[in-house]
């Protein structure tokens, strides 16, 4: 049996670190280890709140499907309150919920166990013999539910608060009416990438790239100008006009008032990108499949469907699709004899070694 390979710390001065080594990115036992180390603890979107609008309403999920697949259920109780529960049946395990629909309770169809809207045990027949029964352990476990805007995010074991994961994503677009986020389902769609999930975190956490590979965006985005903040659990890289486009009308109260912003563009450690446009929202959730394969969810959310069409958000279809090239060609790469590791551009580079620290902290 080959002795567990050791995931190298990365030295936190950017301008003498090397990048993760090339085996990482095709290592399964780490690639399993990320399950719960890393994804049990982290905030996941799970769609949003209109997918349960009325009392009684309720939705099964799975949360992160293909790699986490956990059984959740959305439920709009009696009191209007949006909850979000285990799906699993308290008693032998079978699902509760099977299909979305308006119910006056949950029911188990397996032996008929019964719950509230609020998940709590309500009856069990032919247990009137049990001793110490019902208890807690008999109620549905209640998972954390956040929302962002319209947006819902859950978490199985937070490792970190919403509130302080999302609070610079609030105070740079917080101005922006959210809650009026539509969802447009002819601008979403999902692509396969055949690649780890972190080389794709690695493409999207940098701006070196876009004069090399996305020559329409580099004609849209002032490069000189183009920005990465880092912050404790996440990190932004700010887009700034190259000529006339499609700027946001930000607020005096605004860090960035004065700048001709075109996008925001923020990462959520480990997965999530809330890519934010004069139009609207762009989701991208990175679901790991496979050491070698990644589901990437584009979701579009419009709030002004006049600017659609123009600017940095204009092209995303095309940008992902020279971005996949490119990943995928790096993922056959890192799998070379010959390859090590790499250095990072002191410059460019910082969202990328943000995310290798992190990851080595968590699974080294």
């Amino acid at each position: 049996m080959e002795p567990r390979r050791v995931l190298p710390s990365i030295d936190p001065d950017i301008r003498r670190a090397s990048t993760l080594p090339g085996w990482f990115y095709g290592d399964r036992e780490l690639f399993d280890r990320s399950r719960d180390a890393i994804f049990a603890k982290s905030w996941q979107w799970i769609g949003d709140a209109d997918r349960v609008r009325v009392p009684g309403q309720a939705e099964p999920l799975a949360l992160l499907e293909g790699f986490l697949d956990e059984p959740l259920v959305l439920v709009r109780d009696g009191d209007d309150e949006l909850r979000c529960l285990s799906n699993v049946c308290t008693h032998r395990g079978h699902r509760v919920v099977e299909s979305p629909g308006k119910l006056r309770h949950l029911r188990c169809r397996y032996h008929g166990r019964r719950f509230g809207l609020d998940g709590c045990f309500q009856h069990m027949p032919e247990c009137e013999a049990a001793v110490g029964f019902p208890s807690a352990a008999d109620n549905l476990p209640r998972v954390a539910l956040e929302g962002w805007g319209k947006l819902l995010f859950a978490n199985l074991e937070p490792a970190v608060p919403f509130a302080d994961l999302i609070a610079e994503v609030e105070r740079r677009v917080g101005f922006l009416p959210l809650d009026r986020l539509s969802f447009e389902p002819r601008r979403s769609r999902d692509y396969l990438v055949h690649a780890h999930w972190a080389l794709y975190c690695d493409n999207y956490l940098e701006g070196f790239h876009i004069p090399f590979v996305h020559a329409d965006l580099a004609e849209t985005l002032d490069y000189g100008s183009y920005r990465t903040e880092l912050l404790p659990h996440a990190s932004l890289q700010l887009g700034i006009a190259k000529g006339a486009e499609e700027a946001f009308d930000l607020p005096p109260s605004s860090p960035d008032f004065g700048q001709r912003v075109v996008a925001y563009y923020f990462w959520l450690f480990p997965n999530t990108m809330l890519n934010v446009y004069p139009w609207g929202v762009s989701v991208n959730v990175v679901q790991p499949l496979a050491v070698d394969r990644t589901r990437v969810k584009f979701l579009s959310y419009v709030l002004d469907e006049s600017k659609l069409g123009s600017g940095a958000g204009a092209l995303l279809d095309r940008v992902e699709r020279e971005d996949e090239e490119v990943v995928e060609t790096v993922q056959k790469g890192v799998g070379s004899r010959l390859y090590r590791s790499g250095r990072f551009s002191p410059a460019r580079e910082q969202g990328v070694h943000h995310f290798h620290r992190m990851l080595a902290a968590a699974l080294g």
